[in-house]
């Protein structure tokens, strides 16, 4: 198949099979960062102070509404639990004092996958109202909203 190519073809070639090369070292850098993140993920609801709160907590919040009075309070109560996650996980906006601004492509890859399975711990969760609601309490943008709604909608 080489025969039939001109130098300039084969070079061409040789120079796309290394980008292709690149691009798929890239995508695997990327994808062990994110299995790394999957093993470690919430890892500190493990232990205190969150432990305690979440066992108080999370089937309570499983009977609200994401974003409701009630959901509200609850978050409220927990206020201790969470100012420690936070400041221990980086996938949460309120990890940054600019919030998702300050955030990369991989926090947002893990904070969407834990909005996803967060939507499916309540009764009456919703990805996609979740992310209506997550995007005023984080003020995304819209092109941000549209790719996780986009993104939502292949695993439902």
């Amino acid at each position: 198949m080489l025969e039939n190519l001109t130098k300039e073809e084969q070079a061409t070639n040789y120079h796309t099979m290394r980008h292709i090369e690149i691009v798929r070292n890239n995508l695997n850098m990327f994808i062990t960062d994110l299995l790394k993140r999957g093993e470690l993920h919430d890892q500190t609801k493990l232990e205190q102070p969150e432990v305690a709160y979440f066992s108080l907590y999370t089937d309570k919040l499983a009977t609200c509404t994401y974003g409701s009075a009630e959901y509200e309070g609850y978050r409220k109560a927990m206020d201790p639990a969470l100012t420690h996650h936070y400041a221990r996980n980086r996938h949460h906006p309120e990890h940054w004092k600019n919030g998702i601004d300050d955030m990369n492509l991989l926090d947002l890859c893990e904070m969407f996958c834990d909005w996803l399975a967060a939507s499916k711990r309540h009764n009456d969760g919703n990805i996609l109202k979740s992310i209506e609601k997550n995007a005023d309490r984080f003020k995304m943008s819209p092109q941000l909203v549209k790719i996780f709604e986009n993104t939502a909608k292949e695993f439902q």
